[in-house]
Formats: C-alpha cells, sequence, structure tokens
C-alpha cells in the first residue's frame, strides 16, 4: 500500500496518533515505540535548523526532512506544507515533491505570508476564494498523480481571526473545493472541537467522507485533551507537532547545565541513550555491512 492508503486506511479504524518527528532519528524512535503514523511540522523543522516558524524555509528543506523520516522509519507521514510556498503553481509542485518524499500527504494554510504560528494572536488570512483555489490545485495534483490517495488537508486558522462561525465555513468550502480532511487550528477547548466537527457535519452534502485532524500542541490555546476523547468526538488523527523536541531540549539544556556546573558528563549517564540502543534503533551492527532501506 501507498503512504497515503496506508494512513487512510489506519484512521478508517480509529483515531490516529502522529507524533513529530524533528528528524530520522525521531522517526525512528516513533516508529520502535509502537506509533503507526508520525508528522513533521513546520514549526519543528524550523527551529530544528535554528529559525522562527514563520515560512523561512524552502520547499526543498521541507522534503528533505520528509524523505529522511520516511526513509529511516517506513511510517506515513502527514506533512506541513505551510502556506504551499507560493501561489497554486507552487502548490502543485509541493504535492508531486511530497509524493516523490514519501509523504502520505500534507497540509496548507490558509493565513497570508509570512504566516504565524496557529497558537499566536495576530494573524491574517487570504481571501475564502484565493485559499480554495490552492486546495483544488493541491486536490487535481493528487488526483492525477500516481498516488491519487496521497491526503491533501486544509487547515483554516479562522477561529483566532474572525471566530469560530467563519472557521467552520471555511472548513466546508475547503471541503467542496476537494480536500480530504480539515484540520481547524488554535480551537480553544474541548467543546469547541466537538462542536466544530458536529457544525460541519451540517455544512456538506450527507454521507460526504472525510477526515479531521485535531492538533495537540503544548502552550497554546487548546488544552491538554486525550486521544481517546478526539475519537470519540469525530477526530481521526491527532499530531503532537513539537512534544518530542521540547522533550528533547528540555533534557538537552538539564543536561548542558549538568556539564557546566560539574565539569563531567558522570552524572549524566543514566539518562543517555547507550551506544547499544542507538546502534539497535539504526538497524547498524558494528563490523557488518548496512544495508540502506529500500523506500
Amino acid at each position: 500500500m501507498s503512504p497515503g492508503a496506508r494512513l487512510r486506511e489506519l484512521m478508517s479504524r480509529g483515531v490516529v496518533a502522529a507524533p513529530g518527528a524533528f528528524n530520522a532519528l525521531c522517526a525512528l524512535a516513533i516508529r520502535d515505540a509502537g506509533f503507526q503514523a508520525a508528522y513533521i511540522s513546520g514549526a519543528a523543522t524550523s527551529v530544528a535548523a535554528g529559525v522562527p516558524d514563520v515560512g523561512i524555509l524552502t520547499l526543498d528543506h521541507f522534503v528533505r526532512a520528509i524523505h529522511e523520516s520516511y526513509r529511516a522509519s517506513g511510517l506515513p507521514l502527514i506533512a506541513d506544507a505551510d502556506t504551499g510556498f507560493g501561489e497554486s503553481e507552487m502548490v502543485r509542485r509541493t504535492v508531486v515533491e511530497y509524493q516523490r518524499a514519501g509523504a502520505a500527504g500534507l497540509h496548507i494554510e490558509d493565513q497570508v505570508f509570512p504566516k504565524r504560528c496557529g497558537h499566536l494572536d495576530g494573524k491574517k488570512l487570504v481571501p475564502l476564494e484565493h485559499a480554495c483555489e490552492k486546495i483544488r490545485a493541491a486536490a487535481e495534483t493528487a488526483g492525477e498523480s500516481p498516488d491519487p490517495s496521497f491526503i491533501i488537508c486544509a487547515r483554516t486558522d479562522a477561529r483566532g481571526v474572525d471566530g469560530f462561525d467563519a472557521a467552520v465555513e471555511r472548513a466546508a468550502a475547503y471541503l467542496h473545493a476537494g480536500a480530504d480532511m480539515i484540520f481547524p487550528e488554535g480551537l480553544a477547548s474541548e467543546d469547541e472541537f466537538a462542536r466544530f466537527a458536529s457544525l460541519l457535519r451540517s455544512k456538506v452534502e450527507p454521507g460526504m467522507r472525510y477526515f479531521l485532524l485535531a492538533n495537540m500542541t503544548e502552550f497554546g490555546k487548546t488544552p491538554v485533551i486525550p486521544l481517546k476523547r478526539f475519537g470519540e468526538i469525530g477526530y481521526s488523527i491527532v499530531i503532537y507537532p513539537v512534544s518530542m523536541l521540547r522533550v528533547a531540549m528540555g533534557a538537552v539544556s538539564r543536561g548542558l547545565a549538568t556539564l557546566r556546573e560539574t565539569g563531567s558528563v558522570e552524572q549524566l549517564l543514566g539518562e543517555m541513550q547507550t551506544r547499544e540502543q542507538l546502534y539497535t534503533a539504526i538497524g547498524y551492527k558494528p563490523g557488518v555491512e548496512w544495508k540502506y532501506p529500500a523506500r
């Protein structure tokens, strides 16, 4: 099965957890922990490169991140495509390049460029028809591709700009423009997530099939909601974009403080991944030829 078909099949069976992979080694850890999908976050990819999440990185940078994580883990990946790296022509190219890199799908948002993190204030939206034009371009490209199961997800940031009802209206328009999945960003409560799912169903034709994505990020506008609850209120996949990067960098900062204070790594040994664990993660045995994954 293609990555897109695999992810669709997983979501048809229940809500899927997709932790964010900020590099290929993290993607391997996500797979080895038993998760069946992962997420390539624009925020995590950006800050890992030392820049803010405002659309600075190029399409090629994102494609490389996707390819490395897919090659290493083989997991179906949902990947952030920010605002599509340009207008419709670039959106079409993005779909092609993300597919070639191994992604199962992507999401495009309706902010103006330069964009902001979805949980910050001061965002601005492109006109509705402009956003629908990009979604149509993405959906047409995916439909004409060798893998028509590639998932086109439309993210709307309208909740924090024009209000909750505007977010529902935009989401319905994006589904009619060809989106397979909707990502309502910046919802502020469990009740809002439930109402969004319910109201959106009332805005589209009976029987229309689509997926819903929830963003479970920390320190933002959304409270911590369990995966099971998201599934109960109608969501197909939950992404954890920066969670593992935050955990990792918290450990790095504490480790650096200890090293600076003591001048030794001795106190840190119990917190480290051992050499044997690292080699096991990447499938390497010293003295034995390592085979590059054929993906």
